[in-house]
């Protein structure tokens, strides 16, 4: 691991993902403006079926890219997503799942992210797009 994935995923951890994915148990793995990864247990996140929830892989996504955006527009900036899908395409049901972010556009003013979230065999379960609008943050000079 690199020093600047390093200080990177030491910042992520120290500022915190939120109290929702903490509920939900996502684990930053690796983490970079380019490319982030993260995981998060099926268990305590499915729906009636047992199958991994919809909205669980949607919420590891935009983790995942809104973190890596607000790592991406630096000090004194605050990224907000302003758009994101997800197309589901498997179901897991036990163990975890693992969300590969990678960076499709990092400009001055939006950056759009794909996240690719996969089951522990490997299966893709659901993609991800999110677009983030990199504004002032409020109060910063």
């Amino acid at each position: 691991m690199t020093s600047q994935t390093q200080d990177s995923l030491a910042w992520v951890q120290e500022r915190g993902a939120g109290a929702l994915a903490e509920k939900m148990g996502i684990e930053f793995l690796e983490f970079t403006a380019r490319r982030a990864v993260a995981r998060m247990p099926v268990e305590g996140n499915t729906q009636p079926a047992m199958l991994m929830h919809g909205g669980a892989y949607v919420v590891l996504g935009e983790s995942l890219g809104s973190m890596a955006a607000n790592l991406h527009a630096g000090q004194g900036k605050l990224a907000v997503g302003i758009e994101i899908n997800a197309t589901h395409t498997g179901s897991a049901t036990a163990g975890y799942v693992t969300g590969v972010c990678t960076a499709i556009h990092l400009g001055r003013t939006l950056t759009t992210h794909e996240i690719v979230v996969t089951d522990d065999r490997g299966r893709r379960c659901s993609t991800i797009r999110i677009t983030n609008l990199i504004k002032d943050l409020p109060g910063a000079s």
